[in-house]
Parts: structure tokens; C-alpha cells; sequence
């Protein structure tokens, strides 16, 4: 009985041990060249500027967090993607992935019914690096248009853009 029980609490603490997107965040946030930030729930309502393509994606938010990493030497970068393949093969489902010497593009989502509650947006191109992590509730079909380059693209500058935006507001009374 006491061995059934150790093996179950020290299961417990690998299972719990697991990557997450959190914890690939905290690594990566304080690196040179790092650009990061999370949403806190009072600023969710103001990321309400984005471009409406950018909002329809995004649906439901209840957390956002985005990291984007330059200057990264080669030998980093495939130590950050494999970083990154550990965090998708802890409970997501690759919804798109793209493999390539100069690029890497992942998209992988957790699911619940037909609605995906959880999204990572990873995006590897020469020497940047930028992630997203989205939770709340979407459309699969919405997130499965980011495998286009360009709108995942658009989707990332309209994000980064209404967040710098709701962080610098004008005081201006006449605008």
C-alpha cells in the first residue's frame, strides 16, 4: 500500500512538472532582445481597437500572453524550437506545423468539443522568434486561417499594435 502510494505522488509530481507555455514565457521574458507582455484582465476590454479581422479571430479572450525574441543565433534557435515542441506535446494538438531550415510555424490548440480553448501561435523565421499564447474560446476555423503567412502576419502586427496602443493612451481631451 505505501509503495502504490509513493508511486502515485511522485507520478503527481512528473506529471505536474510538465512544460507549459508559462513557463517557456518566464524563461524567455528577460532575455536580450526579448519583447513580452500579458494581459491582465482589466486591459482585455481595450485590445477592443484591433482591426476586426485580428478580432474575430481572437473571440472570447481571457489570456493573451506574447513574447517575440531577436537576434537569435542558430545553434538558441533550435534549442528555443525544441523548447517549444515540449510545451505542444503536453496536452495540444498540432493543428499546423511547418518544418523548415529557415522557418518554423506552429499552431497547436486544446480542445473542448468543437470549440479550441487553448492556442499557441509559434512563429521562427531566421533569427526572430515570437510566440502567442491564446486561452479562451475560438473558432477552430478562424485560428486554421493563421497557417497563411500573411495573415498569421497581420494577425501578430494587429495584436502587438492594440496592445502598445491601449498602453499609450492619448490624453489629448480632443481626440
Amino acid at each position: 500500500m505505501k509503495k502504490t502510494f509513493a508511486l502515485i505522488i511522485i507520478s503527481c509530481f512528473f506529471l505536474g512538472c510538465g512544460s507549459s507555455f508559462q513557463s517557456f514565457y518566464n524563461k524567455h521574458k528577460n532575455d536580450i532582445g526579448a519583447t513580452s507582455f500579458q494581459v491582465p484582465n482589466f486591459m482585455k476590454a481595450m485590445l477592443g481597437v484591433m482591426n476586426p479581422e485580428a478580432k474575430s479571430i481572437v473571440g472570447n479572450l481571457s489570456d493573451l500572453k506574447y513574447i517575440k525574441l531577436t537576434n537569435v543565433q542558430e545553434l538558441r534557435r533550435g534549442s528555443i524550437i525544441e523548447e517549444m515542441n515540449a510545451v505542444t506535446n503536453s496536452g495540444f494538438i498540432d493543428m499546423f506545423r511547418k518544418n523548415e531550415i529557415a522557418q518554423t510555424r506552429i499552431i497547436s490548440v486544446k480542445e473542448l468539443g468543437v470549440v479550441l480553448t487553448d492556442v499557441i501561435l509559434f512563429n521562427s523565421r531566421g533569427s526572430e522568434i515570437s510566440a502567442f499564447y491564446l486561452k479562451g474560446r475560438f473558432d477552430p476555423e478562424k485560428i486554421k486561417a493563421l497557417s497563411d503567412e500573411d495573415t498569421f502576419d497581420s494577425f501578430t502586427t494587429s495584436l502587438v499594435q492594440s496592445y502598445q496602443t491601449s498602453l499609450n493612451p492619448s490624453f489629448n481631451p480632443n481626440q
